[in-house]
């Protein structure tokens, strides 16, 4: 057996990096989003298997939020929310926009949630509702 060190890979595949990063919960995801065009490398639409170098400029879409970013390093394996930090930096553009769109949201109200539980006419209605389905 050989014990030498290995070197940091040149190059790691997208859908690996995206994972290694956090910035989905599995491969599986992460190529999903390539795939529907969520991910573009460098101003052009990602793939799954392309091989993604330290100084490439990812524009990445997760649900509402939009991240412009720079890989500054590379990495095969998900480790600590803190070491896959350190993997990229995100533009300061970006990272105003994404928190002015979070404050906007917070103030309208645009998170979804009643913010009560629904009284007795209400639930009322949501039942009659739910049976109109069943037509």
């Amino acid at each position: 057996m050989n014990n030498s060190i290995h070197a940091p890979p040149a190059g790691v595949r997208l859908d690996v990096w995206l994972w290694a990063a956090r910035f989905f919960k599995t491969r599986a995801l992460a190529k999903q989003a390539i795939e529907g065009g969520k991910v573009e490398v460098n101003g052009a639409a990602g793939k799954p298997g392309k091989v993604v170098h330290a100084g490439a400029a990812l524009r990445i879409t997760r649900g509402e939020e939009r991240f412009e970013i720079e890989v500054l390093a590379l990495a095969e394996q998900r480790g600590p929310a803190a070491l896959a930090q350190q993997l990229y930096r995100e533009t300061e553009a970006s990272r105003a926009a994404r928190e002015a769109a979070i404050e906007q949201r917070r103030l309208l109200g645009a998170d979804g949630k009643p913010k009560t539980k629904p009284d007795k006419r209400a639930r009322r209605l949501i039942r009659a509702l739910g049976d109109i389905d069943a037509l």
